[in-house]
């Protein structure tokens, strides 16, 4: 189901892409969006109401994929942005913003990784603090863009020990034919959610390119401790490498379904990820939009419960 419908006279943007899910130390319900966008609500299900924008980035341009964590009381925003002055498509650089609270306004505070990193998503374990986030390799035989992880000495600081968790194996993660130059084909692995649960590390991803039929939601696992160094577990995808298995792509509702963050609430596990009606491709304004279902965990197997009935609020 859709978090957010606009309603006439209402500012919101069309869509809510790359959303990514918090409760915060209020209770309230917050949810975050490629430019900074801030949604929020008093229930899980219903009720949500658009907050505008709660980024500040002086002298930067084009926010991606924020993503939040609270630390001994503050909140940690993770995105990545271009300065104001970048002309390369691959400008985009991991930077952190600080708040007080989870709705902010978050304060642009240091820039954590070089061009071209996105779609951060940092974790604390037992082990410490980690980044997921993308990097590019043009030179693999699967050329594109992947996922690394890295441990953080602080909220601000990577430890530069980066190592490739997840890269792309088959043709559905192509995100565009002869990108670059002739022959070699584009593929893409991005928007990293990790989650640990009774003995299995998971590593949930999106693959291809969101304007693509193939576009989907997939996931790694690894077995290990949850004390584990994040780096130097055996990740492998769920069924097999080499076979395409969404847990989530289109479906006779909706298309474009990717990039996900989770919440678990009353025993539940929520996905909450973004989708665009059938029809709303060629529209100028990005209409992918934040949709929540419940996932079922089963070991080894995710599934999505009720995918079939998406309804509006």
């Amino acid at each position: 189901m859709k978090i957010y419908n606009r309603k006439e006279n209402d500012m919101a943007p069309l869509g809510q892409p790359d959303p990514y899910i918090l409760k915060g130390n209020d209770g309230r319900y917050y949810l975050y969006a490629t430019g900074g966008q801030l949604y929020s609500s008093d229930h899980l299900l219903e009720g949500w109401q658009y907050d505008g924008i709660c980024l500040d980035m002086p002298g930067q341009k084009v926010c991606w994929a924020p993503s939040v964590l609270e630390i001994d009381g503050k909140y940690y925003m993770y995105y990545s942005s271009m300065d104001e002055s970048c002309e390369d498509e691959h400008g985009q650089q991991i930077r952190v913003a600080v708040s007080d609270r989870p709705q902010g306004p978050f304060a642009y505070k240091k820039t954590i990784l070089p061009a071209f990193s996105i779609d951060p998503h940092a974790v604390i374990t037992p082990s410490g603090l980690y980044l997921f986030y993308c990097n590019n390799d043009y030179e693999a035989e699967r050329a594109g863009t992947r996922i690394f992880c890295d441990k953080m000495t602080d909220p601000y600081t990577a430890e530069e020990k980066p190592k490739c968790v997840v890269w792309p194996t088959i043709d559905e993660e192509i995100y565009m034919k002869d990108r670059f130059r002739k022959g070699q084909h584009w593929h893409t692995i991005e928007g990293a959610f990790y989650f640990y649960l009774q003995g299995i590390h998971y590593l949930m991803y999106s693959g291809a390119c969101y304007q693509n039929p193939t576009y989907f939601i997939g996931y790694s696992i690894a077995y290990g401790d949850e004390k584990a160094d994040l780096r130097e577990l055996e990740w492998k995808k769920y069924p097999d490498a080499g076979v395409y298995a969404p847990l989530l792509t289109k479906n006779e509702e909706m298309e474009g379904t990717g990039h996900n963050s989770l919440i678990f609430e009353d025993g539940k596990c929520f996905i909450v990820y973004h989708g665009r009606d059938y029809g709303d491709l060629d529209k100028k304004e990005d209409t992918r939009s934040a949709r929540i279902d419940e996932l079922h965990i089963d070991g080894e197997k995710l599934s999505i419960v009720g995918i079939r009935s998406v309804q509006n609020f």
